[in-house]
Formats: structure tokens, sequence, C-alpha cells
């Protein structure tokens, strides 16, 4: 394994403010992870995000210190647009993002700045509007469509770069489950099938549990865990810091409280459940 994102003690504060938003943190994600961060509003997820492709310190201000590596760059000394090559950021509000006058011109946006031939443009935006089931509106205004198709827009934006890193910050807060979970699926499966990193910062852990290898709960602009998801999700810092344990989990852990004999593999999500408790039965 390499690693492909490192900070090293970071500690970093908005311009005004006295209290550091991310406080001490050091981490590492291996390639090709799929990393999910969740924690309590404020906690820091957010502003950890924006230090990956250098929107903090570029973008915004305030003071940094420690060390921020990402696909063997300094971010501290690189500009956005260089880290843009790298990494792909899908903002919560996805109005932060789109500005073009059709969906197909947003997506096409970042491969225009690249250069990339038309051709090779062409069939990457037609790709990316497909993964994310928005070809139908790609002549339509980014800002006439609803919430949850600008969520779509915005990452069908950073799914045609194609990164190594894509980061994405609750990015289907508009969306009802099963359409997020549509979305979470085809970022898994480009995980799984190109190796792309991917960074989720998620609350809804019913939805994502189950897609990641390597957990991070924040609090207070600190790590507080981190690890393997299964294990975490059992440990009642876990739900004393604020996070939703997913149902699956919940309801797994008073099974075994209560003598019921399962699988000793922690479920992550109710598909999982019920394989076990079907297995359990039936032996």
């Amino acid at each position: 394994m390499m690693a492909i994102i490192e900070l090293c003690d970071l500690v970093y504060t908005y311009p005004g403010v006295s209290k550091p938003s991310i406080d001490g943190v050091s981490l590492t994600i291996e390639k090709g992870e799929f990393v999910l961060i969740t924690g309590p509003s404020g906690c820091g997820k957010t502003s950890l995000c924006r230090t990956f492709n250098g929107l903090i310190p570029h973008f915004y201000q305030g003071e940094l210190k420690g060390q921020v590596t990402v696909a063997g760059q300094n971010v501290t000394g690189k500009q956005t647009f260089d880290m843009a090559k790298h990494v792909g950021l899908v903002f919560q509000n996805p109005e932060n993002q789109l500005f073009a006058l059709s969906v197909e011109k947003d997506v096409a946006f970042g491969l225009e700045n690249l250069g990339m031939s038309r051709e090779e443009m062409r069939k990457r935006v037609d790709w990316a509007l497909n993964l994310a089931g928005i070809y139908d509106l790609r002549e339509r205004s980014p800002h006439e469509v609803s919430g949850g198709q600008q969520q779509r827009i915005a990452i069908a934006s950073v799914l045609a770069m194609q990164p190594e890193i894509i980061v994405l910050d609750e990015p289907t807060s508009f969306l009802d489950p099963l359409s997020a979970e549509k979305i979470f699926d085809v970022i898994y499966k480009l995980n799984q099938e190109q190796g792309i990193t991917v960074v989720l910062v998620e609350h809804r852990l019913d939805l994502t549990a189950k897609y990641t290898n390597h957990l991070i709960v924040m609090d207070k602009g600190k790590i507080c865990l981190e690890g393997n998801p299964r294990d975490i999700l059992c440990n009642e810092e876990t739900s004393r810091i604020g996070v939703g344990i997913p149902k699956a989990t919940l309801l797994y852990k008073k099974l075994k409280t209560n003598g019921f004999s399962v699988n000793k593999q922690t479920p992550l999500s109710s598909d999982e459940l019920a394989d076990q408790l079907l297995e359990a039965l039936n032996k």
C-alpha cells in the first residue's frame, strides 16, 4: 500500500476565530481506500477536506500549521488549480460549483481547463452524465433543475475529471435514500474497478457504512477514533460522541446481548444482518 494523503500535526484556525477548527490531526490515507469521515456538526470534517485540494490555506486564509501531502504534493506550496489535477471535491451545496449555461458545459469545464481534445471531452462528459443519471438534462440550465439534480451535476463534473482522489462532502444531502444509494453505488464501483481513492463525509451511516474500509470519527477538531468500521461502530465511545450508528449494527449488538447466536462479524447494513440471521436460523 502507498499513502496518497498524509497529514502531520495539522492545526488550522479560520480568520478572526480563536479556536482551531482542525486541532492536531495526523492522518494517513492509502491509495485506493474508501474512507468515511463522520462526526457531529462543526467537528471539523469539512475543514479537513478543504486542506486536501488547497482551498485551505489558499482560498480560506487563516493560520495553518503542520504538513499536508496529497498525491506526493506539498499542498501549502501548490495552488488549488494544480491540486485539481489530483483531487476532485464535491461540495455539500452544489450551487457553489455550478455556473455554466448548460449542464454539459458545467461537466466539461474542468476538462476544457486541462486542454483535453474535443473527442475525449465528449466521451468523458457523456460517460459522467450517464453514470450520474442525468444525461437527459445535458442541455438544461443547472439553475433550473432541482437541488438533487444539481448534486448529480456536481458529482458528474468531478467524475468526468477522473482524478486520483474524489472528496465528497455530504454529496447527497438533497437526495432521497434510494437515489443517494444509487450515487454511492457508482462511487464505490469506481473505487473498486479503477482504484480511485474516495474520501466521503457523511452522517447517514445506514447508507454509507457498508462501502468503507477506513472509518474516521471526528469531534471538536480532533480525530477521536479511526480504523476498521466494524470495530469502531461497536465502540461505545462512538455513540457517546453522537455518531448515528447503523440500525443493523445496533440490532446486532442487542441480539448478542440477549444471547442470540450470530456471526462474529459486525454487520454494517440490513442485508448483511439478514444474511447472518438466516444462517443462524438454518443451523
